[in-house]
């Protein structure tokens, strides 16, 4: 399994983008350097009145198939 850590932050304003399917993946820069891409639809359980904003751990099979994203802390 591989894992991406990563911190983001998306406005409420911004995140209305994704939700209504206007941007459809979210680029992120993981705390090794690394870029990764996903779907905007896997932050959706954790959108608040404040946006989205976090420290995330995504985690991937073998053949690079989304398997989890989970929120490790603020």
């Amino acid at each position: 399994m591989k894992r991406y850590e990563f911190n983001i932050r998306i406005s409420p304003d911004k995140y209305l983008d994704y939700y209504r399917g206007t941007i459809k993946h979210v680029v992120a820069r993981c705390t090794n350097g690394e870029t990764i891409q996903f779907p905007a639809s896997l932050l959706q359980k954790f959108v608040t009145q404040e946006g989205i904003s976090g420290h995330f751990v995504l985690t991937c099979d073998e053949n690079n198939k989304l398997s989890e994203l989970q929120r490790l802390g603020p």
